[in-house]
């Protein structure tokens, strides 16, 4: 009777918890574990970022939309990924393999240079990055807005060191979100169309 009374204090607060937090009509933006939470904790970019952002998602959407396009298959969460995404310029369109409950895989990515990296994803969370066994933080997140891109949903910004191996960890609960497309932007990088 004990454990019962427990339960179902817990999912009465839980229930409390997304009652208060209001509702949405996509699936993908309800968290549904920890790290989604901490993801949704990451700050938004303020200003003068944001506008920047917003600059390069421009140039990163024309990739999203038009490539040119590299599928890959992410390695499973603890292994050692070989699928390298630092190509400039280019959408990648990764797949993660299933993992016990959902799905889940990591990519490497190295930069040419020191600075900030926008990554922007097709889908809105989900994505850490790592040197070694150490988490980078990552500086904010943008939503993109869709009248500003139709194919990118997100941008994360990290501060990263040239030349050295990131491994880029995604993971997704629903089918839908296990098929994305990534594209890396120097975040104060100017391009030319």
């Amino acid at each position: 009777m004990k454990n019962v009374f427990k339960k179902s204090l817990l999912a009465s607060g839980v229930a409390l918890l997304l009652t208060g937090c209001g509702s949405t009509t996509e699936a993908e933006s309800q968290p549904s574990s920890l790290e989604a939470r901490e993801d949704e904790l990451l700050s938004a970019c303020g200003e003068p970022e944001a506008t920047e952002l917003l600059e390069v998602a421009e140039h990163a959407c024309f990739h999203g939309e038009y490539g040119p396009f590299e599928a890959v298959t992410a390695a499973a969460l603890g292994s050692t990924p070989f699928v390298d995404v630092s190509a400039p310029h280019t959408a990648y369109n990764i797949t993660l393999p299933a993992r016990g409950y959902g799905y889940g895989g990591a990519v490497n990515f190295i930069p040419e240079e020191s600075g900030e990296y926008a990554f922007f994803l097709s889908r809105h969370r989900g994505l850490r990055i790592f040197n070694g066994n150490t988490e980078v933080a990552r500086e904010c997140r943008l939503q993109v807005p869709e009248e500003t891109c139709g194919s990118l949903r997100t941008a994360v910004v990290a501060d990263l060191e040239a030349n050295v191996e990131y491994r880029l960890e995604f993971k997704a609960i629903f089918p839908q979100n296990s098929q994305f497309t990534l594209v890396v932007e120097e975040a104060a990088h100017h391009h030319e169309e």
